[in-house]
């Protein structure tokens, strides 16, 4: 179980003076451009897009990354987060660093496709270690740092890894449980240069010697050929160990997600992507990596979440991909730096003006909203939320700024990518719109047209790792064999492919005359209101009911009560919040009224990937006792 707080990120922005705008109104239109521009927005809405890149392995992605980008930045990291600057490699050191660990494994090493468990906190060494198995040296499987030893020990064996690549910060926990670990041949630590002793040796001392090899002309990373269909990846979903299943993902899966998102969104040597979720994660290890890989951005890595302000405006990111509450946390630093600098009222009329300029053909965002930019680093121009919905305001305000706002949606068996938000039509609230080597389907849709989402997708998983019949829960072939991947979100989808997702099939609570409530659609609804920090909608089993007890089980904002009401008790804390949710419950369906309130002791028990874990939360999350 993962008890996982997401610190206060204080933004500390100038406070805004927005006295030196430029005067817009003597701006003028270029009309042609304007229409140029137009017309080629209304070809992509008609259903067109950019062309894609055709790539079929991470191989194909590699070779053609060091041949175009050699001299290009690639990666920005710190061997110690409190170091002064960022260090730098570049596409060709980058490449020489993996080539030579890829070709020591197998040369040296004698690893012949093999499973590489690689487990630690997002560095350098990591995105060496996972490049290196993609294109020949074995089978990768990224491990979730935050597992408890007895579920690295047990991931570890069921993959029958052959080696593990763990960060330094690891090493005390891989060492308790080595001896257990008994297919493993050798335990690589990243950042150490110490050489082979038993099993045991640094990574840094692995790639010297694959160097050496390569000099002498033996690149046997170089030389293995992969096929598009081959099991090159092996995820395990969130979850304990017990019930974790393992993904099988082949590099045509992974090559697709690189080409599905290409033909939505552009990239450059230009962009520079933020890492800050963590890589074992499909979205951040395939999104976040491999995609501005193949794209020849830079990728500069966050040294951890107390770090993330500093490293923003150090590194200048263009893009940021990041979970809802990274993002809404941003969201609401910024605008209570804006109620300090008492701006509120100029910062929307402005956003007013500049959107209908903008509708014009004038884009003066980024003049305008300046200071603002700058207490994100001066040059971002994408933030994508992925792994859980988002209030809507959220992004529309983000858009407002001047912003992209792309979602994307998708799961590990999807590798993960099913639907992004195309840049040339944003439709914030949706999850994205559906990619082009995808289909998705509603099945049995209700009288909303709501229903759980089919895909049938050339990223979709190969299957469950040693679980047949796992598989075929999930997976069912239609009369013309094509294989629809039941993914237990609930939503529905839009003429154009827009996927918009209401709920779990796992978390709907099912009322004694049929009807379904999603207590994700509620949760939205509670987290609007500004006493609410966090929230979690369950039914509630009670003794002598037979209808289950819709509860939601809150985290009160105190800073934000304090300044409304005063110093209140909890007592006092909860009759706020109990009126709050009886006017709520006036504007919704009698069926789906919030009948039990609970307030959160501590935080919320999450994945990595803040996500609340919901049936360990309501079995073993603490409430507190109101008098």
């Amino acid at each position: 179980m993962l008890n996982i707080k997401l610190p206060e990120i204080k933004f500390k922005l100038p406070k805004l003076k927005m006295n030196d705008i430029e005067d817009v109104g003597e701006l003028k239109v270029d009309i042609d451009k304007l229409k140029e521009k137009q017309e080629k927005q209304e070809k992509l809405k008609k259903g067109e897009h950019y062309k894609p890149t055709r790539y079929k392995t991470v191989k194909d992605i590699y070779q053609h990354s060091m041949e175009t980008y050699a001299k290009e930045v690639f990666i920005l990291d710190k061997e110690n987060p409190k170091d002064e600057k960022f260090k730098e490699w570049t596409y060709r050191e980058f490449g020489n660093d993996v080539e030579a660990l890829g070709t020591a494994l197998i040369s040296k090493y004698n690893i012949k496709n093999e499973g590489i468990v690689i487990i630690g906190e997002n560095q350098y060494g990591w995105y060496v270690s996972y490049m290196a198995a993609l294109i020949g040296a074995g089978i990768a499987v990224p491990v979730d740092k935050e597992l408890p030893e007895n579920e690295i020990e047990n991931v570890v064996n069921r993959s029958k890894a052959a080696v593990v690549i763990y960060s330094a910060k690891k090493k005390e926990e891989i060492k308790k449980i080595k001896e257990n670990l008994s297919t493993v041949r050798y335990f690589i630590c990243m950042q150490s240069n110490d050489k082979l002793k038993g099993k045991d040796v640094g990574l840094n001392t692995v790639i010297r010697e694959g160097k050496e090899l390569i000099k002498k002309g033996k690149n046997t990373l170089m030389d293995v050929t992969i096929d598009p269909e081959e099991f090159k990846a092996l995820f395990f979903t969130s979850g304990t160990t017990s019930n974790a299943k393992g993904v099988m993902v082949n590099n045509r899966n992974l090559a697709e997600n690189i080409n599905a998102v290409s033909a939505y969104v552009q990239l450059s040597t230009e962009d520079r992507l933020f890492s800050v979720l963590p890589l074992h994660h499909t979205y951040e290890s395939s999104i976040g990596f491999l995609l501005p890989f193949a794209m020849g951005c830079s990728i500069a890595v966050c040294q951890g979440l107390r770090y993330i302000l500093p490293n923003i405006q150090e590194t200048q990111p263009t893009a940021i991909i990041a979970v809802p509450a990274l993002i809404e946390s941003i969201y609401k630093n910024i605008q209570k730096n804006i109620a300090k600098s008492k701006k509120e009222a100029m910062v929307t009329s402005l956003m007013h003006m500049t959107n209908a300029l903008k509708a014009a053909g004038v884009d003066v965002k980024r003049k305008v909203f300046k200071e603002i930019y700058q207490g994100l680093g001066g040059k971002l121009r994408i933030i994508v939320s992925a792994a859980a919905p988002i209030d809507k305001k959220i992004g529309k305000w983000f858009q407002d700024l001047g912003i992209l706002f792309l979602q994307g949606y998708g799961l590990t068996e999807t590798a993960p990518i099913t639907a992004v938000t195309p840049e040339f039509d944003t439709r914030v609230g949706s999850a994205g719109k559906t990619i082009i080597c995808a289909k998705t389907m509603v099945d049995q849709p209700n009288e909303n047209g709501e229903g759980e989402i089919l895909i049938n997708s050339s990223t979709l998983m190969m299957g469950y790792y040693e679980d047949e019949e796992a598989t075929k829960e999930v997976i069912e072939r239609d009369e013309h064999g094509e294989r629809w991947f039941h993914s237990g979100d609930v939503g529905y989808i839009d003429k154009d492919g827009y996927i918009y997702i209401t709920g779990r099939i796992k978390n709907v609570i099912v009322t004694q005359n049929g009807k379904n409530i999603y207590p994700e659609e509620l949760e939205h609804l509670l987290e609007k209101m500004d006493e609410i920090k966090e929230c979690m909608v369950y039914g509630k089993e009670v003794e002598g009911e037979q209808e289950l007890i819709v509860t939601a089980r809150v985290i009160p904002d105190d800073d934000k009560i304090k300044e409304l009401y005063g110093t209140k008790t909890d007592k006092e804390v909860y009759d706020i919040l109990w009126n709050k949710i009886k006017d709520l419950n006036k504007t919704l369906t009698s069926y789906k009224a919030i009948k039990s309130l609970e307030l959160k002791e501590g935080e919320f028990i999450k994945t990595t990937t803040l996500k609340i874990k919901r049936f360990i939360e309501i079995k073993e999350g603490k409430i507190k006792e109101i008098k």
